[in-house]
């Protein structure tokens, strides 16, 4: 409601209201208005309905009404009188005015909204590049930059936008991304004073906001951020013609720089260096995607005092020449070999290569398993190695069927056993406590066989109620089920558990051996021959494991009697355990943890008009197989038993990624048998060219040290051990076995060169290096 007396009747202390027509206003861009104090009552009266959160179309009560107009008459009187005394009245001051008499008659929210409204609207004039007639910027933003501050210029960083999107429309030119969009959003959230990293912040959020709704979006994210890392690595912010250049001659800058800080190893400066810089191609990195490019930023650039060291392209030749470090011969063209694999994302080796390659301490391999003996000094050892390497990025798997059962009788103290949780408890912790080179949690898997007397409570370790102390909520669990378990289940039989230490042949057996000697551990429990032992329903058992995996996700279902029977190491010892991500299958004992060296092919990047190009997934595996053998002797073995088994078995294991992204590429829908079929023959394909290249790479280097004996050296592949399997269970196998591919040449070479590794392939997540290259995991 207005009042009755009109503003300029104000008693204005001796100032002739009316004079105030007289008084001309000087506006910011250097034109002159006539005062007009109504705009002023206007202006403080939508501070105060935006106070009180009304719409500019509702009113104000009587009673605000009458503070508006007490401030605006203070507002008047305070400008009229430095007018009336010859003062240029200007807007600036007649709103410095009005905060002033805010503040004086207590409104102390509604200046404070005042002056955030002024405030914005001058960030709004400097964003807009606002000039007076002068050509002089009405208002204007600051930067702070490392050399000190600097004017904001919006135009630069909409330019910069433009180019980020101008590059993601190259990639897909079908793609719908706007710039003006983004870099509105970002000069948005700019402030005066703002820093650069915050400006980077600002733009490359207002890009990854928008992925949602278009996934293109993800480049243009991923070309501002790169605009950030070759800021921070590169020593100047060379012309973009010139970017490519400066990159390459920097190359051996940053070997020099990282070495004396002592994140690289010297062995990289043996290379032909003006042959490595110049293989840089720097156009590669426009095919990351933005989460792979964030990835590898926060944890895979090798980096001092929080500073990037590397570029990707960097990074990506820093893992090629690490892994090409011990080639002889023209190792800088090996190096090249590699990095064009891992660079064009064809092939890419697993976080700890990436992580550690060509580095102080180069610990590449993935996956370290153990076995622990039923001897506390031993208990302790094997959580001793899992710290160590944890400490340098591997991912661990223990067996701990050894350990006597809960109540066991113990000799030395002639005391009573706790059975195995509790020492679970601090496999557990240690896990939390010793990161993966403080890079990544720590990772361990438990694994117990199902007739283990403490099997019952293994299953609850994830469960979150019951007793804490029992409880392992950091560590993976597996249960390691013989055939024999679910045979019982099938028929609706009992099943035995027992106390380790009193059946201690029962872990190393497996197949007809192991249900043979089952049987006969279980009459001797009938007779009372047992000190330990419990009978339960096997389908009682089997709901309870299945309830736990619904629960928890744990413990994983894993099997003892198909992963020995089928091991081609089977006559150098047995599998008692998988690993962290249940991908691997080997052999240990107190004198082996056995290691595995891992790396994926990416199928989305072996696509060729809608089929699979055999060809070049031949030459990528051939290379991938040569890489993953280097790593097992240029390997930092943080235990003597990681590093006996690695190199008397020498296992790799190639797998895969982007099978859905395959799947696309052909218009091939997931769930369909046509899936199945693509997943057979790339699959077929895959192992073909693994096994073949392993023994060619024998030909070359020797087979490895326990080759004579193996299913390998006995004329048998992967595929022929089905037959073997099927024997000892007596049937229960329902497999196609047929095949695509004529294997005869994997034979022939086998014969004649024998096998450069134990093992060959395995199928693991990829979650993070999926992430890096743009795919779809392996498996999750």
């Amino acid at each position: 409601m207005m009042s009755d007396q009109p503003t300029g009747q104000m008693d204005l202390h001796g100032v002739d209201p009316l004079a105030s027509r007289e008084f001309e206003v000087l506006k910011r861009d250097g034109r002159t208005e006539k005062f007009n104090d109504q705009r002023i009552l206007l202006a403080i009266e939508s501070a105060f309905k935006a106070e009180q959160g009304l719409k500019k179309e509702q009113s104000l009560d009587d009673d605000t009404h009458h503070q508006v107009e007490a401030v605006t008459q203070a507002v008047v009187e305070a400008v009229l009188v430095r007018a009336v005394a010859g003062d240029q009245l200007e807007i600036e001051a007649i709103q410095d005015a009005v905060e002033d008499a805010l503040m004086n008659q207590g409104h102390h929210t509604v200046a404070r909204r005042y002056i955030v409204y002024r405030e914005d609207r001058r960030k709004a004039r400097a964003l807009r590049g606002e000039r007076d007639r002068t050509g002089k910027p009405l208002a204007q933003l600051t930067v702070k930059t490392a050399d000190g501050e600097e004017p904001l210029d919006p135009t630069r960083i909409r330019r910069r936008v433009i180019r980020a999107c101008k590059q993601a429309e190259e990639i897909n030119p079908d793609g719908r991304v706007h710039s003006r969009g983004i870099s509105d959003e970002a000069l948005r959230n700019l402030y005066d004073g703002v820093s650069t990293d915050e400006i980077d912040k600002a733009v490359i959020l207002a890009a990854r906001a928008r992925i949602e709704a278009e996934p293109d979006y993800t480049y243009v994210a991923a070309n501002l951020l790169l605009d950030v890392i070759y800021r921070e690595v590169l020593p100047e912010a060379p012309a973009r013609n010139k970017l490519a250049e400066v990159h390459s001659q920097h190359f051996v800058s940053y070997l020099h720089a990282a070495i004396r800080c002592d994140r690289l190893s010297e062995s990289l400066l043996d290379f032909d260096l003006g042959r490595i810089s110049k293989a840089l191609d720097l156009s590669r990195d426009l095919k990351f995607q933005y989460i792979g490019l964030q990835t590898i930023y926060d944890r895979y650039l090798i980096h001092h005092e929080e500073r990037r060291l590397e570029t990707p392209q960097y990074f990506w030749m820093r893992v090629a020449m690490g892994l090409a470090s011990g080639e002889e011969g023209d190792k800088t063209a090996r190096a090249i070999e590699f990095y064009d694999m891992l660079s064009t994302f064809r092939f890419v080796s697993s976080t700890p290569t990436l992580f550690n390659s060509g580095t102080l301490h180069p610990q590449l391999s993935s996956c370290y398993l153990s076995t622990v003996m039923d001897d506390l000094e031993h208990i302790f050892k094997v959580i001793s190695d899992d710290a160590r390497l944890s400490k340098w990025a591997g991912g661990l798997g223990n067996d701990w069927t050894n350990v006597r059962a809960t109540g066991a009788h113990i000799k030395g103290t002639n005391g009573r056993s706790q059975g195995v949780v509790p020492f679970l408890k601090v496999a557990n912790d240690t896990a939390v406590a010793v990161n993966q080179g403080g890079k990544r949690k720590g990772a361990m898997c438990a694994y117990l066989e199902t007739w283990h007397l403490d099997i019952e409570n293994f299953l609850e370790l994830r469960k979150n109620t019951g007793d804490e102390r029992r409880r392992t909520h950091d560590m993976n669990t597996a249960n390691w089920i013989p055939d024999l378990f679910m045979k019982r289940v099938a028929e609706n039989g009992e099943w035995t558990l027992f106390d380790p230490s009193e059946v201690p042949d029962l872990h190393d057996l497996y197949g007809q051996a192991f249900e043979q000697r089952y049987a006969e551990y279980e009459a001797m429990a009938e007779k009372g021959q047992m000190k330990l032992s419990k009978k339960v329903e096997a389908v009682t058992l089997w709901r309870k494991m299945l309830t736990m995996v619904f629960e928890t996700g744990h413990p994983w279902i894993t099997f003892k009697d198909p992963s020995n029977v089928r091991s081609p190491q089977s006559h150098a010892g047995v599998v008692h355990s998988s690993n962290l991500c249940t991908e691997i299958l080997l052999n240990t004992s107190v004198d082996e943890i056995a290691v595995c060296n891992l790396g994926s092919v990416n199928l989305a990047e072996h696509m060729k008009d809608g089929k699979l190009d055999e060809e070049k997934l031949a030459e990528t595996v051939r290379t991938a197989m040569r890489m993953l053998d280097n790593v097992i002797d240029i390997n930092y073995y943080p235990t003597p038993e990681a590093r006996n088994a690695n190199l008397r078995h020498r296992p790799v294991g190639l797998g895969l990624m982007g099978f859905q992204d395959a799947l696309y590429e052909m218009k091939v829908p997931y769930a369909s048998l046509e899936a199945i079929d693509f997943a057979d023959y790339c699959m077929e394909a895959i192992s073909y060219h693994a096994i073949l290249s392993s023994s060619q790479l024998a030909g070359e280097r020797g087979a490895y040290s326990t080759f004579e004996g193996s299913k390998w050296d006995q004329g048998l592949l992967p595929l022929d051990t089905l037959d073997l399997l099927e024997q000892e269970r007596g049937g229960y196998l329902e497999v196609d076995r047929s095949s695509k591919l004529d294997w005869t040449p994997v034979r022939k070479s086998i014969k004649k060169y024998g096998m450069r590794n134990s093992n060959t392939m395995a199928i693991a997540p990829t979650a993070t290096i999926a992430n890096i290259t743009g795919a779809t995991q392996s498996i999750e």
